[in-house]
């Protein structure tokens, strides 16, 4: 039953996502929406982690299995994509190391803040 109410909280912030992508003119997704919704909830403390922790563990664990249809889809798509092929995958590489790059750098950012908070109590 535990994991039904956390799989509940969190389809009810993705709906929320999806009407806030209905209801806005922005060319936000409404992916986007949800999960700036449910930080927002983790930040006023509306929402604690333990509340949707499970169910957050477990599609984390299966997100592999995720991507298989859009795997399946590109496969079915190859012969549209086979004369772009090199340019999307050099796009995709530089695009990968750009973004563990600076993913990097606000993980070292946000590292040095903390030590430096610490520091000052």
């Amino acid at each position: 039953m535990k994991y039904l109410k956390e799989c509940a909280v969190i389809l009810g912030i993705t709906l929320a996502g999806e009407w806030l992508n209905f209801v806005l003119p922005l060319p936000v997704p409404a992916g986007v929406y949800g999960l700036f919704l449910m930080l927002l909830l983790f930040c006023t403390g509306l929402l604690k982690l333990e509340q949707v922790e499970g169910a957050g563990n477990f599609l984390l664990d299966i997100m592999p299995v995720l991507f298989v249809p859009a795997a399946v889809g590109l496969m079915e798509s190859y012969g549209q994509l086979k004369e772009v092929l090199v340019p999307v995958f050099i796009i995709c590489l530089i695009s990968t190391v750009v973004v563990m790059a600076v993913t990097g750098k606000v993980a070292e950012g946000m590292m040095k803040l903390h030590e430096k908070k610490e520091e000052d109590k």
